[in-house]
């Protein structure tokens, strides 16, 4: 794993670069076996797309990548990175030729078919939007920062509630590195109503817990179902981007469920 190492930048189309760390290193720990209770992609920016068209001229996109939570693997951000700009200098017809060839060598990193979309620098698509919901940020707590666990999340009793709820104050560390990782978190319900400071204080108690963006979102979606027995749930972490990435997890109840735009943060 190229993660945690000095590593050039490659000169010329290196797939062996990419690297897959199996989900399966992680689930058992949080309960979680083939019978996901989840939903979901992970939702990938890739703002430094770049290789030569037939004349030898660069061409420029943002990728779109939509790799499924059911896929055996993650696809490992660093070799991710390193991969795309391995292609800085291959030659390809047609951006069609591209396209394929990059979901080709992703999808056998992760182990099960990705999608990619090929967006031009100034597509709409890519305008940041705001959250629906609540914002928690402004609510008193107490923090800790010793371990997220269950048992922080509290809920009022006999009551229940549908609502959007959402913080910029997620941080959570590389496990490899112990470099720090910024995201928004953003949550929609309809269950046992939560406190809303306890999920603040929740969020916050990842400042320094060290895991993968996608663990992370699932070691949440755990801890949010064994507390408030949602009817359905929908959540997603924005993260912003590092060399030109961002990961967007997103976890849902219904397999129909989409994740949300990218922000304007991010």
């Amino acid at each position: 794993m190229v993660l945690g190492r000095h590593t050039p930048a490659l000169p010329e189309y290196a797939p062996h670069i990419l690297h897959g760390i199996p989900r399966a290193d992680a689930r058992p720990a949080l309960g979680l076996d083939k019978d996901l209770p989840f939903f979901g992609v992970d939702l990938w920016h890739a703002y430094e797309m770049s290789w030569l068209d037939g004349t030898g001229k660069p061409v420029v996109y943002v990728g779109r990548f939509t790799v499924p939570a059911s896929s055996p693997c993650i696809v490992e951000s660093k070799s991710f990175k390193l991969y795309l700009n391995s292609l800085n200098n291959t030659r390809f017809a047609t951006a069609e030729d591209a396209r394929s060839t990059i979901v080709d060598d992703i999808s056998g990193t992760a182990g099960e078919g990705v999608t990619l979309e090929l967006l031009s620098v100034g597509d709409p698509l890519l305008a940041g939007t705001p959250l629906p919901g609540t914002c928690l940020d402004q609510l008193t707590i107490e923090p800790s920062f010793t371990e997220p666990r269950p048992e922080q999340l509290q809920v009022k009793s006999g009551q229940v509630a549908e609502e959007m709820l959402y913080s910029h104050l997620l941080r959570s560390l590389c496990p490899v590195t112990g470099q720090p990782d910024w995201a928004t978190v953003w949550l929609h319900y309809r269950g046992a109503a939560l406190e809303q400071h306890s999920l603040l204080q929740y969020i916050v108690a990842y400042r320094e817990h060290r895991e993968f963006h996608e663990q992370c979102v699932e070691r949440m979606f755990r801890d949010l179902t064994q507390r408030c027995t949602p009817q359905f749930m929908h959540l997603q972490a924005f993260y912003t981007r590092r060399g030109g990435m961002d990961i967007n997890p997103f976890r849902s109840t219904a397999a129909d469920a989409q994740p949300l735009a990218r922000l304007d943060r991010q």
